[in-house]
């Protein structure tokens, strides 16, 4: 009987350590096992932070685990992306990146701590949005045309506002200097309000905002809309012509937005992320959400995502060697 329960315990061993191996060779089936940080690496209010926090909201009811939201502004979004890049890679640190911390920091800043490619596993878009054109109105301009017109005519004058060094707000700018031939000033501030409420005081004259902030000042009055960076009209402005329709042929300027994970996360986990973000990002009630803000809501494998940021920064290297554009 003593042999016989030494066998039977013998078993019971054997069959938890199977469990305990099988568990580690499959981490995506305990996972998440603790709350989620999903780094944002620009100041709380923008359209990045905004979606983020709605994927969070619904990351969070369906999987139990709180995922919290962690606003690392500064530098051109830099200081969210290296904690992002330093964090250990057991999908319970994500981040959200756009086009300029991927796709453009690797040319504007000579010393990244970080590699857009190497350090980090793509997992999916999650959207694109295309930028309207604002100018203050003291700005002699009703169209692109005459915005580039008064800017042949004072080299340097007109300031344009960003939200950041090296984002979307000042990439749509360098592109417009590059492709018109102009010379406008970059004044940078510290997230899309303080740059948007600079363009309505009249500190600076003009700026490349999404419609959903913008907007209310033009119907108030204190801003004009000239254009839509995109390469086609938007759903939410139908009437507003796009840079390109304006008088600036071949421009258009999409940005858009991923999760990432920093290199090294499980394959399995990174199926799961993409799995619930993909169909977070895909339901009706999303879209219905965002569509009126401008965004397009859109999702893509992490293969074409990673051959996105691989492909872009070529491309983007280019434009800001053409337009000298810096972070200062």
């Amino acid at each position: 009987m003593r042999a016989l329960k030494r066998v039977a315990g013998l078993l019971m061993l054997s069959a938890s350590a199977i469990t305990v191996t099988a568990g580690a060779a499959t981490p995506s089936g305990h996972y998440p096992v603790k709350p989620i940080r999903l780094i944002v690496p620009f100041a709380a209010g923008g359209p990045m932070d905004i979606m983020s926090r709605a994927i969070g909201e619904k990351m969070t009811a369906s999987w139990g685990q709180q995922v919290v939201v962690d606003n690392r502004s500064g530098a051109g979004g830099r200081i969210g992306v290296e904690v992002a890049a330093r964090s250990a890679p057991d999908g319970h640190t994500l981040l959200t990146g756009h086009i300029g911390t991927h796709a453009v920091n690797p040319s504007l800043y000579p010393k990244l701590e970080y590699d857009p490619v190497r350090d980090f596993a793509p997992i999916s878009l999650i959207a694109t949005l295309p930028l309207g054109l604002f100018v203050h109105q003291s700005v002699n301009a009703r169209t692109v045309v005459e915005l580039l017109a008064v800017a042949r005519q004072q080299p340097g004058r007109i300031n344009f506002a960003t939200a950041s060094s090296g984002g979307p707000t000042h990439m749509a700018a360098e592109m417009l200097k590059s492709m018109a031939s102009i010379q406008i000033t970059h004044i940078p501030y510290k997230g899309n309000a303080a740059a948007l409420n600079a363009v309505v005081a009249g500190e600076s004259q003009m700026m490349f905002s999404n419609l959903l902030t913008g907007t209310p000042h033009v119907r108030s009055g204190r801003l004009r809309l000239l254009a839509i960076s995109s390469g086609k009209r938007s759903p939410q402005a139908p009437d507003l012509p796009t840079v390109a329709e304006a008088g600036v042929t071949g421009y258009d300027f999409t940005p858009w937005y991923g999760m990432l994970s920093p290199a090294g996360t499980p394959a399995p986990i990174i199926a799961r992320l993409h799995h619930e973000i993909v169909r977070i990002v895909e339901s009706a009630e999303m879209k219905s959400r965002f569509i009126s803000q401008g965004v397009d809501l859109i999702t893509s494998s992490p293969g074409d995502f990673a051959a996105l940021i691989r492909s872009e920064i070529p491309k983007w290297r280019k434009i800001v060697k053409d337009t000298g554009a810096s972070v200062g």
